[in-house]
């Protein structure tokens, strides 16, 4: 759902509240997390509000970011839908990561997933083909 910009503020799109996204991951090693997010999003973070978090937008007002949890990292699981799941897939393979698992769910629709150092897991899902 994509919201509406007017004057500066933000407004409802066609009755539905618009929707600002945050997605943590806990990680032990920063500057290893860092690296590693850095391959699989094919960017440097959009802003590093501290010493302990990077964050990068995914898509306008939606964000993922990495927090320095020693003891907390390795339980998160998030699925990102892209439009074109295949030159995604391609593009993290050139930058040296690679799936650690691949579904085709009964309607079509295919998720990658990704596992960071710490046991993160983060999917890119697609529509069918």
């Amino acid at each position: 759902m994509a919201a509406v910009v007017k004057a500066g503020r933000r407004s409802t799109y066609h009755g539905v509240m618009a929707v600002d996204l945050f997605a943590g991951i806990p990680v032990n090693d920063y500057a290893a997390a860092l690296a590693w997010y850095e391959r699989l999003l094919g960017s440097p973070p959009a802003f590093v509000p501290n010493d302990t978090e990077a964050v990068w937008e995914l898509a306008e007002h939606r964000y993922v970011y990495i927090e320095h949890r020693p003891g907390r990292a390795g339980h998160a699981l998030h699925t990102v839908f892209v439009d074109d799941l295949d030159t995604r897939v391609a593009g993290i393979a050139d930058r040296g990561l690679h799936p650690m698992n691949r579904e085709t769910y009964s309607n079509g629709v295919r998720k990658v997933t990704y596992q960071d150092p710490d046991g993160n897991e983060i999917g890119f899902g697609g529509a069918p083909l």
